[in-house]
Protein backbone atom coordinates (compact mmCIF):
# COMPACT_ATOMS: atom_id res chain seq x y z
CA UNK A 1 0.00 0.00 0.00
CA UNK A 2 1.10 3.43 -0.63
CA UNK A 3 0.02 5.77 1.57
CA UNK A 4 -0.36 9.46 -0.20
CA UNK A 5 0.05 11.70 2.76
CA UNK A 6 -0.50 15.43 3.15
CA UNK A 7 2.31 17.67 2.04
CA UNK A 8 2.06 19.21 5.72
CA UNK A 9 2.44 16.10 7.37
CA UNK A 10 4.97 14.02 5.48
CA UNK A 11 7.86 15.54 5.98
CA UNK A 12 6.93 16.40 9.36
CA UNK A 13 9.05 15.08 12.33
CA UNK A 14 8.51 14.01 15.70
CA UNK A 15 8.36 16.08 18.75
CA UNK A 16 11.72 15.97 20.03
CA UNK A 17 10.74 15.01 23.52
CA UNK A 18 8.35 12.78 22.60
CA UNK A 19 10.90 10.65 20.41
CA UNK A 20 13.73 10.49 23.62
CA UNK A 21 11.05 9.30 26.05
CA UNK A 22 11.74 5.65 24.01
CA UNK A 23 14.72 5.75 25.49
CA UNK A 24 13.43 6.56 29.29
CA UNK A 25 12.78 2.77 29.70
CA UNK A 26 15.93 1.55 30.24
CA UNK A 27 17.80 0.75 33.83
CA UNK A 28 19.44 3.65 35.39
CA UNK A 29 18.85 6.01 32.39
CA UNK A 30 18.62 9.79 33.89
CA UNK A 31 16.52 12.17 31.79
CA UNK A 32 16.61 15.97 31.93
CA UNK A 33 14.57 15.98 28.94
CA UNK A 34 11.07 16.54 29.50
CA UNK A 35 8.70 18.98 31.94
CA UNK A 36 7.08 16.55 34.17
CA UNK A 37 5.97 17.73 37.40
CA UNK A 38 7.20 15.24 40.14
CA UNK A 39 5.37 12.10 40.64
CA UNK A 40 4.80 12.71 44.21
CA UNK A 41 3.63 16.00 43.94
CA UNK A 42 0.51 14.65 41.80
CA UNK A 43 -2.69 15.47 44.27
CA UNK A 44 -3.93 11.73 43.79
CA UNK A 45 -5.43 12.20 47.48
CA UNK A 46 -7.13 15.50 46.72
CA UNK A 47 -8.42 14.04 43.11
CA UNK A 48 -9.99 11.13 44.49
CA UNK A 49 -11.64 13.01 47.16
CA UNK A 50 -13.17 15.70 44.52
CA UNK A 51 -13.97 12.73 41.97
CA UNK A 52 -16.05 10.98 44.87
CA UNK A 53 -17.95 13.77 45.72
CA UNK A 54 -18.63 14.56 42.22
CA UNK A 55 -19.90 11.25 41.50
CA UNK A 56 -22.25 11.09 44.52
CA UNK A 57 -23.43 14.28 43.91
CA UNK A 58 -26.28 15.44 42.06
CA UNK A 59 -24.25 16.49 38.46
CA UNK A 60 -22.51 12.93 38.11
CA UNK A 61 -24.53 12.17 35.05
CA UNK A 62 -23.62 16.03 33.50
CA UNK A 63 -20.14 15.54 33.65
CA UNK A 64 -20.34 12.01 31.94
CA UNK A 65 -22.59 13.55 29.15
CA UNK A 66 -21.62 15.64 25.90
CA UNK A 67 -20.83 19.13 27.38
CA UNK A 68 -20.39 22.69 25.29
CA UNK A 69 -17.64 23.30 23.57
CA UNK A 70 -16.64 26.33 25.64
CA UNK A 71 -16.31 24.62 27.99
CA UNK A 72 -17.93 23.31 31.50
CA UNK A 73 -20.42 26.45 32.79
CA UNK A 74 -19.70 26.44 36.39
CA UNK A 75 -15.47 25.81 35.50
CA UNK A 76 -15.82 29.15 32.72
CA UNK A 77 -17.35 30.98 35.36
CA UNK A 78 -14.71 29.73 37.88
CA UNK A 79 -12.33 30.59 35.44
CA UNK A 80 -13.02 34.46 35.36
CA UNK A 81 -12.41 34.70 38.61
CA UNK A 82 -8.84 33.24 39.12
CA UNK A 83 -7.28 35.00 35.83
CA UNK A 84 -7.32 38.27 37.97
CA UNK A 85 -4.32 36.39 39.72
CA UNK A 86 -2.65 37.45 36.32
CA UNK A 87 -3.97 40.86 36.19
CA UNK A 88 -6.61 40.08 33.86
CA UNK A 89 -9.86 41.73 34.88
CA UNK A 90 -13.15 42.77 33.16
CA UNK A 91 -13.77 39.38 31.67
CA UNK A 92 -17.18 37.88 31.16
CA UNK A 93 -17.62 34.28 29.91
CA UNK A 94 -17.52 34.85 26.44
CA UNK A 95 -13.84 35.73 26.76
CA UNK A 96 -13.06 32.36 27.77
CA UNK A 97 -12.35 28.65 26.26
CA UNK A 98 -11.66 26.08 28.17
CA UNK A 99 -8.87 23.95 25.92
CA UNK A 100 -7.43 19.86 26.25
CA UNK A 101 -4.29 21.74 27.71
CA UNK A 102 -2.39 24.82 26.86
CA UNK A 103 -0.86 23.13 23.74
CA UNK A 104 -4.21 23.24 22.51
CA UNK A 105 -4.45 26.96 22.08
CA UNK A 106 -1.42 27.35 20.44
CA UNK A 107 -2.87 24.86 17.64
CA UNK A 108 -6.47 26.64 17.84
CA UNK A 109 -4.80 30.21 16.98
CA UNK A 110 -2.65 28.58 14.38
CA UNK A 111 -6.03 27.28 12.84
CA UNK A 112 -8.04 30.90 13.39
CA UNK A 113 -5.49 33.00 11.78
CA UNK A 114 -2.46 31.19 9.63
CA UNK A 115 -2.37 30.59 6.52
CA UNK A 116 0.55 28.52 4.48
CA UNK A 117 3.10 30.84 4.08
CA UNK A 118 2.06 32.98 6.61
CA UNK A 119 4.50 34.17 9.15
CA UNK A 120 4.36 34.37 12.50
CA UNK A 121 7.11 35.62 15.33
CA UNK A 122 8.59 33.52 18.50
CA UNK A 123 11.19 34.26 20.45
CA UNK A 124 14.36 32.67 20.00
CA UNK A 125 14.48 30.22 21.30
CA UNK A 126 11.21 29.47 21.78
CA UNK A 127 8.94 26.52 22.99
CA UNK A 128 9.63 23.38 20.47
CA UNK A 129 5.98 22.24 20.67
CA UNK A 130 4.91 25.41 18.94
CA UNK A 131 7.87 25.35 15.88
CA UNK A 132 5.97 21.95 15.84
CA UNK A 133 2.48 23.34 15.12
CA UNK A 134 3.75 26.19 12.82
CA UNK A 135 5.19 23.50 10.64
CA UNK A 136 1.90 21.80 10.73
CA UNK A 137 0.00 24.52 9.66
CA UNK A 138 2.85 25.49 6.87
CA UNK A 139 3.89 28.98 8.77
CA UNK A 140 6.63 30.65 8.56
CA UNK A 141 8.36 31.05 11.84
CA UNK A 142 10.96 33.52 12.22
CA UNK A 143 12.94 33.58 15.64
CA UNK A 144 13.34 37.54 17.67
CA UNK A 145 16.41 38.05 19.53
CA UNK A 146 15.69 37.97 23.09
CA UNK A 147 17.89 38.65 26.58
CA UNK A 148 17.53 38.01 30.04
CA UNK A 149 14.57 40.52 30.08
CA UNK A 150 12.54 39.66 27.30
CA UNK A 151 12.49 40.02 23.59
CA UNK A 152 15.44 42.69 21.40
CA UNK A 153 12.33 45.61 20.75
CA UNK A 154 14.45 47.05 17.63
CA UNK A 155 14.58 43.21 16.35
CA UNK A 156 10.89 43.13 17.13
CA UNK A 157 9.79 46.32 15.42
CA UNK A 158 12.04 45.51 12.65
CA UNK A 159 10.84 42.14 11.86
CA UNK A 160 7.13 43.04 12.26
CA UNK A 161 7.70 45.86 9.18
CA UNK A 162 10.07 43.27 7.03
CA UNK A 163 7.53 40.20 7.73
CA UNK A 164 3.84 41.44 8.29
CA UNK A 165 3.60 38.88 10.97
CA UNK A 166 0.15 37.69 11.39
CA UNK A 167 0.81 36.45 15.17
CA UNK A 168 3.59 36.88 17.85
CA UNK A 169 4.26 33.80 20.46
CA UNK A 170 5.65 33.96 23.65
CA UNK A 171 6.23 32.64 26.67
CA UNK A 172 7.02 35.76 29.24
CA UNK A 173 7.09 33.75 32.35
CA UNK A 174 10.13 31.56 33.05
CA UNK A 175 10.41 30.97 29.54
CA UNK A 176 10.53 27.89 28.07
CA UNK A 177 13.30 26.92 27.33
CA UNK A 178 15.57 29.38 28.81
CA UNK A 179 13.18 29.96 32.32
CA UNK A 180 13.34 34.13 32.08
CA UNK A 181 10.95 36.38 32.62
CA UNK A 182 10.09 39.66 30.54
CA UNK A 183 10.38 42.67 32.75
CA UNK A 184 7.10 44.87 32.92
CA UNK A 185 8.50 47.28 30.67
CA UNK A 186 9.40 45.14 28.21
CA UNK A 187 5.79 43.76 28.79
CA UNK A 188 4.33 47.18 27.95
CA UNK A 189 6.01 47.87 25.05
CA UNK A 190 5.59 44.65 23.22
CA UNK A 191 1.82 45.31 24.03
CA UNK A 192 2.09 48.85 22.66
CA UNK A 193 4.03 47.64 19.28
CA UNK A 194 1.86 44.79 18.22
CA UNK A 195 -1.35 46.74 18.78
CA UNK A 196 0.15 49.35 16.53
CA UNK A 197 1.31 47.15 14.14
CA UNK A 198 -1.92 44.96 14.02
CA UNK A 199 -0.34 41.97 14.89
CA UNK A 200 -2.16 39.21 17.32
CA UNK A 201 -0.32 37.89 20.40
CA UNK A 202 -0.31 34.08 22.21
CA UNK A 203 0.59 34.83 25.49
CA UNK A 204 1.99 31.22 27.15
CA UNK A 205 1.57 30.67 30.67
CA UNK A 206 1.90 27.62 31.80
CA UNK A 207 4.95 28.21 34.66
CA UNK A 208 3.95 31.69 36.64
CA UNK A 209 2.71 30.10 39.38
CA UNK A 210 5.91 28.04 40.20
CA UNK A 211 8.18 31.61 41.69
CA UNK A 212 11.13 30.58 43.79
CA UNK A 213 12.02 34.15 44.54
CA UNK A 214 11.63 37.35 43.41
CA UNK A 215 8.31 39.49 42.61
CA UNK A 216 5.24 38.20 40.81
CA UNK A 217 5.32 39.92 37.19
CA UNK A 218 1.27 40.72 35.83
CA UNK A 219 0.55 39.02 32.36
CA UNK A 220 1.44 40.57 28.95
CA UNK A 221 -2.07 40.19 28.57
CA UNK A 222 -2.70 42.54 31.43
CA UNK A 223 -0.70 45.55 29.52
CA UNK A 224 -2.92 45.27 26.31
CA UNK A 225 -3.52 48.10 24.95
CA UNK A 226 -6.32 46.52 22.55
CA UNK A 227 -7.80 43.30 21.88
CA UNK A 228 -5.20 41.72 20.16
CA UNK A 229 -3.63 39.26 22.89
CA UNK A 230 -4.76 35.78 23.77
CA UNK A 231 -4.04 34.66 27.06
CA UNK A 232 -3.40 30.91 27.59
CA UNK A 233 -2.86 29.16 30.72
CA UNK A 234 -2.78 25.51 32.18
CA UNK A 235 -3.15 22.94 34.61
CA UNK A 236 -0.69 20.46 33.72
CA UNK A 237 2.62 21.91 35.82
CA UNK A 238 0.51 23.27 39.22
CA UNK A 239 -2.19 20.35 39.35
CA UNK A 240 -2.04 17.80 37.09
CA UNK A 241 -0.96 17.09 33.45
CA UNK A 242 -3.11 13.86 33.03
CA UNK A 243 -5.98 16.49 33.42
CA UNK A 244 -5.33 17.74 29.95
CA UNK A 245 -6.95 20.84 31.00
CA UNK A 246 -6.25 24.66 30.53
CA UNK A 247 -7.97 28.12 29.77
CA UNK A 248 -7.96 30.69 27.16
CA UNK A 249 -8.73 34.46 27.55
CA UNK A 250 -9.10 36.69 24.89
CA UNK A 251 -11.50 39.02 22.36
CA UNK A 252 -15.03 37.39 22.02
CA UNK A 253 -14.92 37.66 18.44
CA UNK A 254 -11.64 35.71 18.62
CA UNK A 255 -12.57 32.75 21.54
CA UNK A 256 -15.80 32.10 18.60
CA UNK A 257 -13.87 31.79 15.74
CA UNK A 258 -11.41 29.29 18.51
CA UNK A 259 -14.50 27.34 19.46
CA UNK A 260 -15.54 26.83 15.73
CA UNK A 261 -12.62 25.43 15.93
CA UNK A 262 -11.92 23.31 18.85
CA UNK A 263 -15.90 22.23 17.73
CA UNK A 264 -13.91 20.06 14.73
CA UNK A 265 -11.16 18.42 16.92
CA UNK A 266 -12.22 16.88 20.40
CA UNK A 267 -15.54 18.46 20.40
CA UNK A 268 -15.17 19.96 24.02
CA UNK A 269 -12.24 19.33 26.81
CA UNK A 270 -13.35 16.53 29.31
CA UNK A 271 -16.28 17.36 31.84
CA UNK A 272 -15.42 15.62 34.24
CA UNK A 273 -11.50 17.17 34.52
CA UNK A 274 -13.16 20.18 34.22
CA UNK A 275 -15.14 19.70 36.72
CA UNK A 276 -12.54 18.35 39.14
CA UNK A 277 -10.47 21.81 38.36
CA UNK A 278 -13.42 23.55 39.55
CA UNK A 279 -13.74 22.02 42.84
CA UNK A 280 -9.81 22.51 43.41
CA UNK A 281 -10.21 25.53 42.78
CA UNK A 282 -12.94 26.62 44.80
CA UNK A 283 -12.10 24.22 47.59
CA UNK A 284 -8.62 26.28 47.98
CA UNK A 285 -6.33 24.00 46.96
CA UNK A 286 -4.38 26.17 44.31
CA UNK A 287 -2.29 27.97 46.75
CA UNK A 288 -2.11 25.41 49.59
CA UNK A 289 -0.63 23.00 46.89
CA UNK A 290 1.57 25.59 45.64
CA UNK A 291 3.22 26.06 49.35
CA UNK A 292 4.41 22.26 48.92
CA UNK A 293 5.83 22.05 45.44
CA UNK A 294 7.01 25.63 45.06
CA UNK A 295 10.08 24.29 48.13
CA UNK A 296 10.39 20.66 46.24
CA UNK A 297 11.31 22.80 42.98
CA UNK A 298 13.20 25.19 44.56
CA UNK A 299 15.85 22.67 45.82
CA UNK A 300 15.58 20.76 42.44
CA UNK A 301 16.46 23.84 41.05
CA UNK A 302 19.07 24.64 43.23
CA UNK A 303 20.93 20.90 43.32
CA UNK A 304 21.13 21.03 39.73
CA UNK A 305 22.70 24.90 39.39
CA UNK A 306 25.32 23.56 42.41
CA UNK A 307 25.93 20.26 40.51
CA UNK A 308 26.56 22.27 37.20
CA UNK A 309 29.21 24.53 38.62
CA UNK A 310 30.85 21.69 40.38
CA UNK A 311 30.83 18.97 37.56
CA UNK A 312 29.95 21.21 34.01
CA UNK A 313 33.07 22.47 31.49
CA UNK A 314 33.83 26.14 32.84
CA UNK A 315 32.76 27.05 29.09
CA UNK A 316 29.46 25.92 29.80
CA UNK A 317 27.02 29.24 30.36
CA UNK A 318 23.64 28.84 31.92
CA UNK A 319 20.55 30.48 33.16
CA UNK A 320 19.71 30.54 36.92
CA UNK A 321 15.84 31.37 36.69
CA UNK A 322 13.84 32.14 39.57
CA UNK A 323 11.14 30.13 38.75
CA UNK A 324 9.36 27.22 36.38
CA UNK A 325 11.06 23.89 35.36
CA UNK A 326 14.30 24.96 32.82
CA UNK A 327 17.87 25.59 32.86
CA UNK A 328 19.53 26.37 29.57
CA UNK A 329 23.01 26.29 28.55
CA UNK A 330 25.04 26.79 25.80
CA UNK A 331 28.87 26.16 24.98
CA UNK A 332 30.94 28.67 22.96
CA UNK A 333 30.61 28.81 19.43
CA UNK A 334 34.63 28.45 19.07
CA UNK A 335 34.38 24.94 20.63
CA UNK A 336 32.75 23.52 17.93
CA UNK A 337 30.01 21.17 20.24
CA UNK A 338 27.07 20.30 18.69
CA UNK A 339 24.97 19.19 20.97
CA UNK A 340 22.49 17.62 18.27
CA UNK A 341 24.85 15.80 16.49
CA UNK A 342 26.52 14.28 20.31
CA UNK A 343 23.16 13.24 21.41
CA UNK A 344 23.26 10.11 20.81
CA UNK A 345 26.65 9.60 21.87
CA UNK A 346 25.80 11.05 25.86
CA UNK A 347 23.09 8.69 25.37
CA UNK A 348 25.60 5.94 25.92
CA UNK A 349 26.06 7.71 29.41
CA UNK A 350 22.29 6.97 30.51
CA UNK A 351 21.98 10.44 30.75
CA UNK A 352 19.74 13.10 28.63
CA UNK A 353 19.22 16.77 27.47
CA UNK A 354 16.98 18.14 24.99
CA UNK A 355 18.83 19.67 22.11
CA UNK A 356 18.60 23.64 22.16
CA UNK A 357 18.24 23.02 17.87
CA UNK A 358 14.75 22.16 18.99
CA UNK A 359 13.75 25.21 19.81
CA UNK A 360 15.02 27.73 17.61
CA UNK A 361 13.03 29.04 14.02
CA UNK A 362 15.87 28.80 11.86
CA UNK A 363 17.74 25.70 13.45
CA UNK A 364 20.13 27.10 15.12
CA UNK A 365 21.43 26.52 18.35
CA UNK A 366 23.31 23.43 18.00
CA UNK A 367 25.81 24.11 20.79
CA UNK A 368 22.78 24.59 23.30
CA UNK A 369 20.80 22.10 25.46
CA UNK A 370 17.68 22.36 27.77
CA UNK A 371 17.64 20.81 31.24
CA UNK A 372 14.93 19.86 33.40
CA UNK A 373 14.78 19.09 37.04
CA UNK A 374 11.47 18.48 38.15
CA UNK A 375 11.89 14.89 37.20
CA UNK A 376 14.63 13.70 38.80
CA UNK A 377 15.66 13.12 42.19
CA UNK A 378 18.53 15.21 43.97
CA UNK A 379 20.83 12.32 43.83
CA UNK A 380 19.43 11.68 40.08
CA UNK A 381 20.31 15.53 39.57
CA UNK A 382 24.03 15.51 40.84
CA UNK A 383 24.52 11.45 39.10
CA UNK A 384 23.39 12.59 35.61
CA UNK A 385 25.13 16.15 35.82
CA UNK A 386 28.22 14.26 36.84
CA UNK A 387 28.36 11.74 33.94
CA UNK A 388 27.13 15.15 31.60
CA UNK A 389 30.00 16.99 32.73
CA UNK A 390 32.39 14.00 32.39
CA UNK A 391 30.99 13.55 29.16
CA UNK A 392 31.71 16.53 27.38
CA UNK A 393 34.79 17.47 28.98
CA UNK A 394 36.09 14.37 27.28
CA UNK A 395 34.35 16.03 23.88
CA UNK A 396 36.17 19.58 24.46
CA UNK A 397 39.29 17.95 25.44
CA UNK A 398 39.51 16.11 22.37
CA UNK A 399 39.38 19.10 20.42
CA UNK A 400 42.02 20.90 21.52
Amino acid sequence: MEYRLSDRIKDLKGNAIREIFKLLQQPDFISFAGGFPTKELLPTEIVKEITTDIMNGKEAADVLQYGGTEGYMPFRKTACDYVKRYGIDGIDIDNVLIVSGGQQTIDLMCKAFVNKGDTVLVEDPTYLASLHILKTYEANAVGVKSGEDGLDLTDLEEKIKKYAPKMLYVVPTFSNPTGRTYSVEKRKAIAEITYKYNVMVLEDDPYSELRFEGERVPSLKSFEVGDNVVYSTSFSKTVAPGLRTGIAVGPKEVIRKLTIGKQAVDVHTSSLSQAILNEYIKRGYVDERLKVMIPVYREKKNAMIEAIKKYMPKEFKYTDPQGGLFIFGEFDKSLGIDCETLFPEICKYKVAYVSGVSFYADGSGRNTIRLNYSNATLEQIDDGIKRMGEFFKDIINNNK
